[in-house]
């Protein structure tokens, strides 16, 4: 992520985010956190906090947050929420952090939207202790790469041509006099896979959550995944 990508759209995010219901993480977060998340050590990293809602989760939970971002704005609001974690300008793929200082790495919906996810992963793995675990949440590369023929209930799934490239994402959401310009790139299951082998890691556990709750929206996601749950130790 970049300040210039975030400018314009860092206070559209802020309420995108911080309304309670309003986008997919309200419906999947509860399989993050109880089905995949470990308990909480001696210090928690969160990658890409943004305006610091999963942070504030996981203190809520009894983590000790330390929190990274580019975006001078998004943190400002991440501080102004949370006066007990902590919230550094910094870029994924150089951590100002010495080796094996955190036993445990978040990256929620990060890991799609960051320049280089490969490096983003090594630097993650670096930053952990011995026995450190990277817990990851991302847009499932199903879900990247197709998207619903129409928006009947009934509407099947397509998928996109290209799925091994690497593409940029563009998409503009609006929803309940809400706007939100997502953008990042696609990743096959095999990128990710690559990318935490290459760093030293093993994934332990994958999930493909379905929502909770009965929000129309995501009752087609009962029977396509959206996001994808890994977790990986050294």
């Amino acid at each position: 992520m970049s300040e210039g990508e975030w400018g314009p759209d860092a206070e559209n995010w802020v309420r995108w985010a911080r309304t309670p219901g309003h986008d997919a993480y309200w419906f999947y977060r509860d399989a993050f956190f109880d089905r995949l998340l470990p308990p909480a050590g001696r210090r928690t990293l969160e990658i890409g906090c943004g305006e610091g809602r999963v942070a504030r989760d996981l203190a809520a939970r009894g983590h000790w947050v330390a929190g990274v971002d580019t975006s001078h704005a998004l943190l400002r609001h991440a501080r102004m929420e949370d006066e007990v974690s902590g919230f550094a300008l910094a870029d994924s793929a150089a951590l100002p952090f010495p080796d094996g200082c955190f036993d445990l790495a978040v990256a929620y919906n990060a890991l799609q939207v960051v320049r280089d996810m490969s490096a983003t992963v090594r630097e993650a793995a670096r930053v952990l202790d011995a026995d450190g675990r990277l817990a990851i949440c991302v847009s499932h590369p199903v879900t990247d790469l197709g998207r619903f023929a129409s928006d009947d209930r009934a509407a099947p799934f397509t998928l996109r041509p290209r799925y091994f490239e690497n593409e940029r994402v563009e998409d503009t959401v609006e929803r309940d006099g809400l706007a939100m310009t997502f953008r990042g790139w696609t990743y096959s299951l095999e990128d990710y896979a690559v990318a935490l082998q290459d760093a030293g890691l093993r994934i332990e556990a994958m999930r493909e959550p379905r929502p909770s709750g009965s929000d129309r929206l995501y009752e087609r996601r009962q029977h396509v995944p959206m996001f994808l749950l890994i977790l990986a130790g050294k």
